[in-house]
């Protein structure tokens, strides 16, 4: 998608800063809305009125949820704050949207099955580790080769969302298959280190300047690396990024549908079934919210509505008839 040498502008400068494309591409797509919203006008030039103004519209006449209204409104404190170096008052003043979130869509043990079923090797392996420990499709991606600790059987979330950091659970039935990934990302590793323009994997600039060597330490790449090279837009140096989050979406979009499972499922399906399946064996729901990562334990609590019998636990009266014939 071409953009405006505005956008253009603002992408180079979020790149410069080590944001994720994907946190870019969401930012610029507010950001764009915003400007659109306001009849083109050059954000320098909008104040906090006009950004109440465009937050209120989302709620009154698109409906959006309100972790959409607040992430609209993070793009546009970034995009004045950070990328302008202007000032932002008080924007309380606007409509706060009061969408209720979607109950989550989950999968019956059962229907888990047959979804793995219908994956092999480190797709196979992709799709285990968001169901077995309830990672977050972005989470999973990101895990590099020393976040996985056979010893005390669990993995480490680093920089999981809102930057926290995190130990979930790891089942025992994939400690092999995690071993024979590790041994194929060394083996991609060492042709890749054969090829002289290779300038290692990514790192955060704080953590590459104090260890100049661990962006070609083995430890450091990518649990589930991307199947080529490419190169960094930032810096121009040719890496091995990480598997593409889309097409792991993809793949499991395709199991569900190959394994006949008319629900609508993602990534994110497996996390919900992660937690409803926790706690449906005993699980306390604190230690679910710890292994989700959430900050509230009512974001957890929305899976207890799964687990009901019955909308609320009601039994339909309809039931009572059919004692009666």
């Amino acid at each position: 998608m071409n953009k405006s040498p505005f956008l253009k502008s603002v992408s180079d400068y979020m790149l410069v800063q080590r944001y994720s494309r994907r946190t870019i591409d969401t930012y610029l797509y507010w950001i764009k809305f915003f400007i659109l919203f306001n009849g083109k006008k050059h954000p320098s030039h909008l104040n906090d009125d006009d950004i109440k103004r465009f937050l209120t519209f989302l709620a009154t006449e698109r409906n959006v949820a309100s972790g959409t209204q607040a992430l609209a409104l993070n793009a546009i404190v970034y995009l004045k704050t950070k990328y302008l170096n202007q000032s932002v008052g008080d924007l309380s003043g606007f409509n706060k949207s009061n969408k209720q979130r979607k109950l989550p869509v989950v999968l019956t043990l059962i229907e888990v099955s047959d979804l793995l079923s219908q994956l092999k090797d480190t797709h196979y392996l992709m799709a285990a580790i968001l169901y077995g420990s309830g990672l977050r499709r972005i989470e999973l991606v990101r895990l590099r080769v020393q976040d996985i600790d056979f010893d005390y059987q669990q993995i480490r979330v680093i920089n999981g969302k809102g930057g926290k950091h995190r130990l979930v659970t790891l089942a025992n039935e994939l400690i092999e298959p995690l071993k024979v990934q590790i041994q194929q990302v060394e083996v991609t590793l060492n042709k890749d280190l054969a090829y002289k323009h290779y300038t290692g994997v990514w790192m955060p600039d704080a953590l590459a300047r104090k260890y100049p060597n661990a962006p070609f330490n083995l430890g450091w790449h990518y649990l589930f690396p991307a199947s080529r090279l490419s190169t960094d837009p930032s810096r121009q140096r040719l890496r091995r990024h990480h598997f593409d989050e889309s097409n792991l979406n993809k793949l499991i979009k395709m199991a569900a549908r190959k394994a006949g499972i008319r629900k609508q499922v993602s990534c994110h399906t497996l996390r919900h079934s992660f937690a409803t399946h926790l706690l449906q064996s005993g699980a306390d729901i604190r230690t679910v919210q710890q292994q989700l990562g959430h900050a509230d334990v009512k974001t957890t609590e929305i899976y207890t509505h799964v687990l009901k019998q019955g909308a609320q636990g009601v039994t339909s009266p309809l039931s009572a008839l059919t004692k009666l014939v």
